[in-house]
């Protein structure tokens, strides 16, 4: 991609990033999202449109409101970055896998799975009304990317993915109702759909990286002293961090692996 299509992706990451941290907060209370518009935490005071860009307002404000001079949490300039820099990946990465038709849904599933990670820790749930309005959108946006590529099999295998890993998911909670949540299967569809969308190795290899991520982070947390083998940890960021990170690592992952069968 050019630098100039990169720096508008980033731009957009920096919109969506602001537009996540109001999906964030509002979300869980439900509150509208457009109504009434952005306020202080603190003093309930409308923000301004010049104090309202963002990134920028934070610093130029020192993390400060600028009527009543309350701290605003360092979450909110970090959602924005770490959105923006997100997409500015996606974007390197499903170009170099010639797949830059159906970057739109992996940008939507990479801003609604950030949204549904820091809610999920901030209230240890994942509101239905992000996930399951996201599973027509991911459909119509790889739909689209389908017909533009003339790759209906792609979309197929998604489905199809969605379904296994619902099902997955479900059965691991039907059995073990204690450690699943039925917010972890909803979100499982979301992920199987778009790991499969690039290969069944990408499926496979996210859905472990989100397991082995939540028992990382587990171990740690026990020896740590900050829980116990009985705490419950939201697994939603783990899902969503594993298939992120499958969509860098598990190409050339599935390719030393083949190698190491002597398959390639």
């Amino acid at each position: 991609m050019t630098a100039l299509a990169l720096g508008l992706v980033g731009l957009l990451g920096l919109v969506i990033g602001s537009f996540l941290n109001v999906v964030i907060h509002r979300v869980p209370r439900g509150e509208s999202l457009v109504s009434p518009p952005s306020r202080c935490p603190a003093c309930e005071t409308p923000i301004r449109p010049w104090h309202n860009v963002p990134v920028v307002s934070w610093l130029v404000l020192r993390g400060r409101c600028a009527a009543c001079g309350k701290r605003i949490s360092v979450r909110y300039p970090l959602v924005e970055a770490g959105t923006a820099a997100l997409f500015v990946l996606l974007a390197l990465r499903l170009s170099a896998l010639d797949q830059a038709p159906a970057l739109p849904a992996f940008l939507y599933f990479g801003a609604v799975g950030l949204a549904l990670s820091l809610i999920d820790l901030d209230v240890r749930r994942l509101p239905d009304r992000l996930v399951l309005p996201s599973y027509p959108i991911l459909a119509i946006l790889f739909a689209g990317a389908a017909a533009w590529r003339g790759d209906w099999w792609a979309l197929l295998r998604a489905l199809l993915g969605a379904a296994a890993l619902f099902a997955f998911y479900f059965a691991v909670a039907f059995i073990h109702p204690a450690g699943m949540g039925f917010g972890d299967v909803k979100l499982a569809g979301l992920v199987g759909g778009v790991l499969a969308w690039l290969s069944w190795p990408t499926l496979a290899i996210g859905a472990f990286a989100g397991f082995l991520l939540g028992a990382i982070v587990g171990v740690a947390l026990i020896a740590a002293g900050r829980a116990g083998r009985k705490t419950a940890v939201p697994f939603g960021p783990f899902m969503v961090a594993g298939a992120l990170l499958a969509v860098f690592v598990a190409e050339p992952i599935a390719d030393w692996y083949a190698g190491l069968l002597g398959l390639r």
